[in-house]
């Protein structure tokens, strides 16, 4: 009788975007002081753009190529607001970001440039936002403490950032929580400086 042959296994992969060391340290402060029971690292906190979840090592260098031949402008991003996912028992807290069409843009296109790649993203509505910290469903006293901490914080915001590239991330799960390891990185166009009349 033959063995079995092993499927390789897949690399749990995703499309990102990193954030500069001064917000990151900013928000993990936020999530220190609203007691999360279960903080992102700063080293880890990103805006992830498409999920692709487990993908065989073979097929990266395609996934890779599809995302080398985007050429998308360079913007800028800003902070705005803190929300909870899980409604009736909150499980993660995230930090919301200003509408920006060409974030929408970049994340449509890169998606549909994945998709013809041979790419099966995570069916899920675009939401942009950095996740703080993600836990178990809480008792009902400490969900609603993080409900009022939402809302003390929905002013919470930080200047304009400028977003000059994307990123290949794959996540590790080993560990708790997970770590996220850079596998490429894609530049965006430069923007023009801005000018006065």
């Amino acid at each position: 009788m033959m063995a079995k042959r092993r499927r390789p296994e897949g690399w749990r992969v995703f499309f990102g975007l990193d954030l500069p060391v001064h917000l990151r340290n900013r928000l993990a402060v936020e999530a220190l002081a609203l007691r999360l029971p279960r903080r992102v690292a700063p080293e880890d906190l990103h805006l992830t753009l498409v999920f692709l979840g487990e993908v065989p090592p073979d097929r990266l260098q395609a996934l890779h190529e599809a995302a080398e031949a985007l050429s998308m402008p360079g913007f800028a991003l800003r902070i705005e607001g803190l929300g909870l996912f899980g409604r009736s028992a909150p499980n993660a807290l995230w930090a919301g970001l200003a509408p920006e069409p060409a974030l929408e843009a970049l994340q449509a296109k890169l998606e549909t440039a994945l998709r013809r790649a041979g790419a099966t993203p995570e069916k899920r509505r675009f939401v942009p936002h950095i996740t703080l910290g993600r836990f178990p469903p809480q008792p009902p006293e400490e969900a609603a403490r993080l409900e009022r901490a939402v809302v003390a914080g929905s002013g919470t915001g930080s200047d304009l950032f400028e977003v000059r590239d994307f990123i290949l991330f794959r996540s590790h799960l080993g560990g708790d929580p997970p770590h996220y390891e850079e596998l490429a990185r894609y530049p965006l166009r430069t923007r023009p400086p801005l000018t006065t009349l």
